[in-house]
């Protein structure tokens, strides 16, 4: 939203800066984001003088030189070199003297004035054409002034012109009231009458409105009482087609508006200025002069003002003619019912609509207007009379129309203030200090608050219904304390705190450790919106269509869905960094995900068929360890995942080899493991595959985990830490290598191996694989190491080869190995 310093001049007279009032709005809720000088004139004529020539003489050695001195108001005359035909003695110009810097023609090429000799003659300025200056266009000799023209005066202050500048505001959804010039000017009055000065908003005065004849009557019917609980509109006859006055067209540019014409710049400029949308049917285009705010039947067709025909829903709330619909009632007009270079008269549609009707249809044909923008959060309830007569006079003053009918207001059921009940310890006790009851009634006066009743400290106050995020008592709370100033609370120089229980495991405590682990160890974190497009669930077995929890009202087709894995979030977040040429990633996300189940729907509560499910995901592509000097670059692999998920489990307690691993078939992935915990499926890790890969746009390989981290949480209430004096007898050492079927896993053999020896064996790590033609078919090898270890005393040979062999003995009976030599 932006919002222009000298259109805001317009209703509030203030002496703050520009700067200032930048500062003042953020503090009251109105954040600055952007803020900028506009200069009228580029470069703001600085340098730029009225000035007389006080003598004019050919140059000797040119035709068409002159030779001048001119008076600028200093008390030496400056000798300048003219190449102007009207040049003369007595001559009232504007001077550009040394320094100053020219963008003829407006352009953003400058030109700077500097002292020089044209043919020997020395120049201490220019006399300036229009162009030169950027003001005009006309370069037919130098821009000649009146004989009173004060010298000495900058070309600036005589010619009147002002910068402007401009404030790009952040709104926020709840400050729709903050969407209009007039809106900002009330909040900063506001704030102003708060710290005891006397200024007021000054509405533009509409006191001259008057019907001029009833020339061009016409009939409003509103079917729908819901969806438009006000209407309002007036016609004007006799309006000229043409451009809007220098003044209105450079208000509308400020706001980001392109200048149309008269009739439609009035429109957008009362828009801008009220906050009230309006809308101008060309009147001959109204069949049978009646116009009816109905629906229409479902999948009626209707061409939009941006030349698109779209399907009407029976809940599209439409203006229509006796016989057809004109326009999208708050969202966007038709292509035949609006103004024309060949309109003269006009109906003028000044209304309150249905929010949610209004918000419904935008997003049912993906519009976002200026006037659903302001609809669908909520209007001024009490502002389209006054809007249709500010627009009226205006089209009035610069269309040559007259206003040719009474105004046509239906609102049968007016919309009351917001009465809310407030205390003043609650005021207190809520923004963390006491605020002077004076201070407050203050407050509540300067936002037009007006108190009802007040008794024992207890205020009954009427909130006017344009504030349409006032509605509950700590809605006026913040709004008071916004204009009282969030700086005002002074930081307390103690904590006030009581110790309070935490459940253990506690989750946020053991998501940090997560968190803090994998960002150490070179992982980035992501955060990603819960909600995504159905489209990545249409035909997925892993995760079907069918049990996403759906969107009513969704913002946009890829928004319509809540998730049921993290895995397509990441997969958009490595599309996005290998599209800006960082497809290096370590990531990973804490997050929710959401499913529906419809068997598991009672009448008794039909919540029983949603849950959802806190998970931890985590992605590796591209090079895993960067080129060095001392080493390789090496890609990234199910491996490099793998290690460091076997990393994160031991930080937490829990040994990898401990879970139940399967291979995993899944559409999700190529080459995949499910491993479980206590029986229920706890995490899937794997390479995705290159279909899912192709959806999201990712063209490199990518290795993905996501665990159930509720699990993990609940898995380390059974966590012991227990310290162990360090043995004083060494380790022993021993290889083994074996000839195996290939569906045999590693974590099936140090499964034996540790229920074949449960005292002695320490670990066991495998340190070779190899897979070749010299194998027979099926087959391979697996080189395993055993650390032993025995804590009373030192192991002997006997011992160590009779655990061997237990070993060898198990491993043959139970796996089929064969020992290699």
């Amino acid at each position: 939203m932006n919002i222009s310093y000298n259109w805001l001049k317009r209703y509030i007279d203030t002496d703050l800066t520009p700067e200032e009032i930048s500062t003042v709005l953020t503090d009251i809720g109105l954040e600055v984001e952007g803020f900028e000088k506009i200069e009228t004139v580029k470069g703001g004529l600085q340098g730029v003088v009225v000035a007389e020539v006080v003598t004019c003489e050919e140059h000797p050695d040119s035709d068409h030189l002159h030779i001048t001195s001119v008076n600028v108001g200093k008390e030496e005359l400056l000798p300048i070199v003219c190449g102007a035909h009207n040049c003369r003695k007595g001559l009232k110009v504007l001077c550009a003297t040394v320094g100053a810097v020219l963008y003829p023609d407006g352009g953003d090429e400058e030109f700077k004035i500097k002292r020089s000799k044209i043919r020997g003659v020395e120049s201490l300025g220019m006399l300036c054409a229009e162009d030169e200056l950027g003001i005009g266009s006309d370069h037919d000799g130098i821009m000649e002034l009146p004989e009173d023209a004060p010298v000495g005066m900058s070309a600036k202050e005589y010619l009147h012109i002002e910068d402007d500048y401009l404030y790009e505001i952040g709104l926020t959804p709840n400050r729709i009231d903050g969407a209009s010039h007039i809106g900002v000017a009330r909040d900063l009055a506001a704030y102003l009458k708060s710290r005891g000065k006397e200024v007021k908003v000054t509405l533009p005065d509409v006191s001259d409105f008057k019907v001029d004849n009833h020339d061009l009557e016409v009939k409003v019917t509103v079917e729908n009482r819901e969806a438009a609980p006000r209407y309002a509109g007036v016609t004007v006859k006799g309006c000229k087609i043409a451009p809007s006055p220098e003044w209105m067209q450079n208000c509308l540019r400020s706001a980001g508006i392109n200048p149309k014409n008269n009739l439609v710049d009035i429109t957008n400029f009362v828009l801008f200025e009220l906050g009230q949308p309006l809308h101008a049917f060309d009147a001959e285009k109204i069949d049978g002069r009646e116009i009816v705010v109905r629906t229409c039947e479902e999948g009626t067709p209707f061409v939009t003002l941006d030349g698109t025909e779209r399907k009407l829903s029976e809940k599209d709330l439409m203006i229509c003619s006796k016989d057809k619909p004109m326009c999208i009632a708050g969202v966007l007009g038709g292509l035949e019912s609006g103004v024309s270079d060949s309109t003269t008269d006009v109906f003028i549609e000044s209304a309150y609509f249905n929010p949610v009707w209004v918000r419904k249809t935008a997003k049912r044909f993906g519009l976002n207007t200026d006037a659903s923008f302001r609809f669908e959060r909520g209007v001024d309830p009490n502002m389209q009379v006054y809007a249709l007569k500010r627009a009226a006079l205006l089209m009035k003053e610069y269309a040559g129309g007259s206003i040719s009918s009474e105004i046509t207001d239906l609102y049968p059921n007016p919309i009351e203030n917001f009465v809310i009940e407030i205390s003043f310890q609650r005021i207190n006790a809520l923004v963390g200090k006491e605020i002077p009851e004076e201070t407050v009634r203050t407050i509540l006066s300067a936002l037009e608050i007006e108190i009802l009743s007040e008794e024992d400290g207890l205020l009954k106050v009427s909130v006017p219904p344009y504030r349409v995020d006032v509605q509950r008592e700590a809605d006026l709370i913040e709004d008071i304390l916004r204009i009282y100033g969030y700086n005002n609370v002074e930081i307390p120089s103690r904590v006030r705190s009581t110790i309070s229980y935490a459940q253990r495991p506690n989750p946020n405590k053991l998501m940090n450790i997560a968190a803090d682990f994998l960002s150490a160890n070179g992982y980035a974190e992501i955060m990603s919106n819960s909600l995504t497009k159905a489209a990545y669930y249409e035909g997925l077995e892993a995760y079907k269509a069918e049990n996403c929890v759906k969107i009513l009202n969704p913002l946009s087709a890829d928004l319509n869905v809540m998730r049921q894995t993290l895995l397509f979030n990441m997969l958009e977040a490595v599309a996005l960094n290998a599209n800006r040429k960082n497809g290096d990633l370590k990531l990973y996300e804490f997050g929710n995900c959401y499913f529906y189940n419809e068997e598991k729907r009672s009448e008794e509560n039909h919540l029983s068929a949603y849950s959802q499910e806190y998970r931890l995901a985590m992605a590796v592509t591209g090079t895993a360890v960067a080129q060095s000097w001392n080493s390789r670059p090496e890609k990234a692999s199910f491996y490099t995942l793998r290690a460091m998920v076997e990393k994160l489990l031991n930080r937490f307690g829990i040994d990898i080899y401990s879970l139940k691993t399967e291979t995993l078939k899944s559409d999700l992935f190529g080459d995949a493991l499910e491993l479980s915990l206590n029986g229920k499926p706890f995490m899937q890790i794997g390479v995705v595959s290159s279909k899912i890969r192709r959806q999201a746009d990712v063209k490199q390989e990518v290795y993905f985990m996501e665990m159930n981290f509720e699990a993990l949480v609940k898995s380390t209430k059974k966590l012991k830490i227990a310290a162990a004096e360090l043995s004083k007898f060494p380790e022993v050492k021993r290889d083994l290598a074996l000839l195996i079927d290939k569906n045999v896993t590693f974590s099936e053999l140090r499964n034996v191996a540790f229920a074949t020896e449960r005292k002695l064996l320490k670990s066991v790590s495998l340190f070779d694989v190899y897979e070749g033609d010299k194998l027979p078919e099926g087959k391979k090898s697996y080189a395993l190491s055993f650390i032993l270890e025995d804590k009373t005393k030192t192991l002997d040979d006997k011992t160590i080869e009779k655990v061997m062999n237990n070993l060898t003995k198990q491993f043959e009976m139970k796996c089929g190995a064969q020992v290699r030599a």
